[in-house]
C-alpha cells in the first residue's frame, strides 16, 4: 500500500485578531492542496474546522465539514512533566499509514515551527511517512525580515521568564551572547504581557543594543520598528494587548 504525505499546511497570522482575506496571506495552489484533504491534524479542532470553513469559501472542500476527520494533537498529562509517549504521535499517522494525505496545522503560521506539531513531523519521519512542507506566513521569519538585523545569524529563544527579576536576568544572557556571536536573538510572548515585555527589554537592554518589534504581521493595523534602545527610550511606543507579536535584538 502506497503510504500518504503529511503535508505541513500554514495557517493564517489573525488568530483571534481581525480576519484577513485568505488570497491575501495563502497561495491558491496551498488552499486547493487544502481543500482536497480529507485527515487533518491539529492542535484544536474547533479553530481547524473554522480555517477550513473559510478555505472551502474561496474552494470546494473535498468533503462536507462534518465528515473531515480532525484529531487533535496529545498534549503532556495536567501537572505531569513527562513528555508525551511516542505511541501517542505515531497514532496519529494512521491515515498516512493508510496511504491518505494528512494535513497538520497550527493555531498560526507555519506547523512545528514553535509549535507541538514538530512531535508529530518527528514521528512521520521515524515512520517512513513523507512529510512536505507548504508555503505560507511565517510570523518569526517575516519579523527578523523587517528587523534590519543580522538574518544570517540568529536564534529563536521562545518565552522568557515571566518573573520580573529572571526575566531581566535572562535578557542580559542573551544579549551578551547577542554580543559575543554576532547573533540577532528573537522571542515571543503572550498579547495580553507585550507592553511587560517591551518595557522589560528597553529598561535591561544597553543604549547601544538595536531592538526590534513587529506587531501584527500581515494584518492591517500590523508594523515593525527598529532601532536602538536608546531610541525606544526617548520615543516609546504602546503595544496592544491583542495583536501578537515578535521582539529581536542585536547587541553592538
Amino acid at each position: 500500500m502506497t503510504t500518504g504525505t503529511l503535508l505541513l499546511v500554514p495557517n493564517t497570522l489573525d488568530l483571534g485578531t481581525e480576519t484577513v482575506d485568505l488570497q491575501e496571506v495563502l497561495p491558491l495552489g496551498v488552499l486547493r492542496r487544502a481543500a482536497a484533504l480529507t485527515h487533518w491534524a491539529a492542535e484544536d479542532a474547533r479553530s481547524a474546522r473554522a480555517l477550513l470553513k473559510r478555505i472551502g469559501a474561496v474552494v470546494p472542500l473535498a468533503r462536507a465539514l462534518q465528515e473531515i476527520a480532525i484529531v487533535e494533537l496529545p498534549r503532556p498529562r495536567k501537572g505531569s512533566r513527562e513528555a508525551v509517549p511516542a505511541a501517542e504521535w505515531q497514532a496519529l499517522l494512521a491515515p498516512a499509514l493508510a496511504g491518505h494525505d494528512l494535513g497538520l496545522v497550527s493555531e498560526a503560521g507555519l506547523p512545528a515551527v514553535a509549535d507541538p506539531g514538530s512531535a508529530l513531523v518527528a514521528a512521520a519521519h521515524r515512520a517512513g511517512v513523507p512529510v512536505r512542507p507548504l508555503a505560507g506566513p511565517s510570523s518569526l521569519m517575516l519579523a527578523l525580515a523587517a528587523s534590519g538585523l543580522e538574518g544570517q545569524h540568529f536564534a529563536f529563544v521562545g518565552y522568557l521568564p515571566q518573573e520580573a527579576g529572571a526575566r531581566s536576568t535572562r535578557i542580559r544572557e542573551l544579549e551578551a551572547v547577542s554580543r559575543r556571536l554576532g547573533q540577532t536573538q528573537i522571542l515571543i510572548e503572550t498579547p495580553y504581557r507585550n507592553a511587560a515585555m517591551l518595557a522589560a527589554l528597553t529598561a535591561t537592554l544597553a543604549p547601544t543594543t538595536r531592538l526590534a518589534v513587529s506587531c501584527g504581521l500581515t494584518l492591517g493595523a500590523g508594523w515593525s520598528r527598529s532601532g536602538p534602545v536608546a531610541d525606544w527610550r526617548a520615543k516609546p511606543h504602546e503595544m496592544p494587548e491583542r495583536l501578537p507579536a515578535v521582539f529581536s535584538f542585536l547587541a553592538g
